[in-house]
């Protein structure tokens, strides 16, 4: 009896890896396979853009949709504006989260959890119902239809707040009452040992703000109304007259410039997240 069983657990074994192997291949598969559609699309000519069986790899690669978008809208500007907006707004975060995670985690003070709760509770308060009041504000503000309107709004974070003090709560005391005997205060305790030992925490907020707001769409168009402050996502939505004429490549050669960045960041971003996260982990 005993040898069966070991068998039957040793082909498990075996069968293990490459069923993970197999499960991850397929996930890869449907996650990546819209985006090389995407980019095989952009390099065909309009008359190839529509053929059944599509082809993934173009019979006859051309750039000109990348010519049609240089010449349809500013890209420059567009990227340029995109750029400022979501790098302001990835450095706010991160200094925001920082901060309010600190005080959350390490600080007393009064009404401390119903205030924590409360800023929780604003994650499930959908983006739709607020945008009016923030519209009113920046309204009478005077920052309407100004890229200031688009970053001062979004520094506030509650996801990033709970990422960061969940972070500084996994971290030993003992540092901060060792400083503390020392005669340093809170901020110099915060800024001196705890700030330095969260920058993989504070890393994750900026890598996932910037993600997030380079591809934002609804805010920029409900708060600008002049071209010159549009950014990229919003000034792609020209290109969509070209589906008329059935210049497919054309919109989703716009994409994929428009992704260029997002990736780019991820791609940098990915080392420095992995060694800090390590070397955290270490120093803990």
């Amino acid at each position: 009896m005993s040898r069966p069983t070991l068998s039957l657990s040793r082909a498990r074994y075996t069968l293990g890896p490459w069923a993970r192997i197999a499960g991850l291949t397929v996930c890869a598969l449907l996650t990546l396979g819209p985006v090389v559609w995407t980019v095989s699309t952009s390099l065909r000519t309009p008359a190839d853009s529509f053929d059944l069986p599509p082809q993934i790899i173009p019979a006859h690669p051309s750039s000109a949709a990348y010519h049609g978008v240089f010449e349809q809208i500013d890209v420059w500007l567009l990227a340029l504006n995109s750029t400022l907006v979501t790098a302001l707004i990835a450095l706010g975060q991160m200094i925001t989260a920082g901060l309010a995670g600190y005080a959350f985690a390490r600080l007393d003070f009064r009404f401390k959890k119903p205030l924590f709760g409360l800023v929780l509770a604003t994650m499930m308060v959908p983006l739709q119902v607020t945008i009016v009041p923030v519209f009113l504000v920046l309204k009478t503000t005077g920052l309407t239809d100004t890229l200031l309107g688009l970053i001062v709004p979004a520094f506030p974070t509650a996801f990033g707040t709970f990422l960061m003090r969940q972070y500084f709560l996994g971290m030993p005391k003992d540092l901060g009452e060792a400083a503390m005997l020392d005669g340093a205060g809170p901020w110099r305790i915060f800024r001196s040992v705890y700030a330095p030992l969260a920058r993989p925490g504070l890393a994750i907020v900026g890598v996932l703000a910037f993600n997030y707001h380079w591809n934002e769409f609804f805010r920029p168009l409900i708060l600008e109304t002049s071209g010159q402050n549009y950014t990229l996502p919003l000034g792609l939505v020209s290109l969509q007259g070209n589906l008329g004429t059935g210049s497919i490549s054309v919109v989703l050669a716009g994409v994929v410039l428009s992704m260029i960045p997002a990736v780019a960041v991820f791609v940098v971003g990915q080392r420095p997240l992995r060694e800090g996260i390590t070397s955290a982990g270490v120093n803990r």
